[in-house]
């Protein structure tokens, strides 16, 4: 019951992700960070399965590594959506990832933007989207509530809205959430949604979520 949500704002893109390990009716592990950190202004959040989620976003980051230092110089967002596309869609005819893929970054010249790219190699540049069973409860949220110049705390309720929704109403739903921010200083930890209480992992607070019992 993965979930993972992304949101642009005005100058920053918000990622979020649940950290639940699950296999059939398991709970492995709920600390499982779903969002790789690409490169000092990428963040990548995935959902699928947990092989070829961490095999494929730890490929795609040290693939962007390489390029810089041949390069002397990162991959723009876009260039790297369009790497990331090519890559599954050459797998797609090989050996296929299950993956599902919220790309989100920072670029001097173009600002935050946000890409979505489904496991079929589907890309599209998006403002507000979401995977996994949660985006059923998620996109009605975002279609009612999103407006594009957004500040981080409105981005931050959204997301807190989405995760308090889940929680209410998928069967089995994640606990606990990752919140983590990519803007002109860099992408970071933002904070932690967690069902015995959240906790802040930056100075800026987030407005708290209710949990349920």
């Amino acid at each position: 019951m993965e979930c993972v949500i992304g949101v642009v704002g005005r100058d920053f893109a918000v990622v979020a992700a649940d950290t639940s390990a699950v296999q059939s009716i398991l709970v492995h592990k709920t600390d499982e960070d779903k969002i790789m950190l690409l490169d000092s202004h990428k963040l990548m959040g995935a959902s699928g399965e947990p092989g070829d989620r961490v095999q494929f976003t730890e490929f795609i980051q040290k693939n962007l590594h390489l390029y810089q230092f041949r390069n002397n110089m990162p991959l723009s967002t876009a260039a790297t959506a369009n790497f990331t596309r090519g890559e599954l869609a050459t797998a797609l005819r090989k050996n296929p990832y299950s993956v599902n893929i919220i790309l989100a970054g920072f670029d001097k010249d173009a600002g935050a933007s946000m890409y979505y790219i489904d496991y079929i190699a589907t890309l599209h540049k998006i403002d507000k989207g979401a995977f996994g069973y949660g985006s059923y409860f998620c996109l009605s949220l975002m279609d009612k509530l999103y407006h594009p110049d957004m500040t981080v705390e409105e981005a931050v309720d959204l997301v807190d809205k989405c995760i308090k929704e889940i929680r209410l109403r998928l069967v089995v739903a994640p606990q606990n959430f990752a919140i983590k921010i990519v803007d002109k200083d860099g992408a970071r930890d933002y904070a932690r949604r967690e069902i015995g209480g959240d906790s802040p992992a930056a100075a800026t607070t987030a407005a708290t979520v209710a949990t349920t019992a």
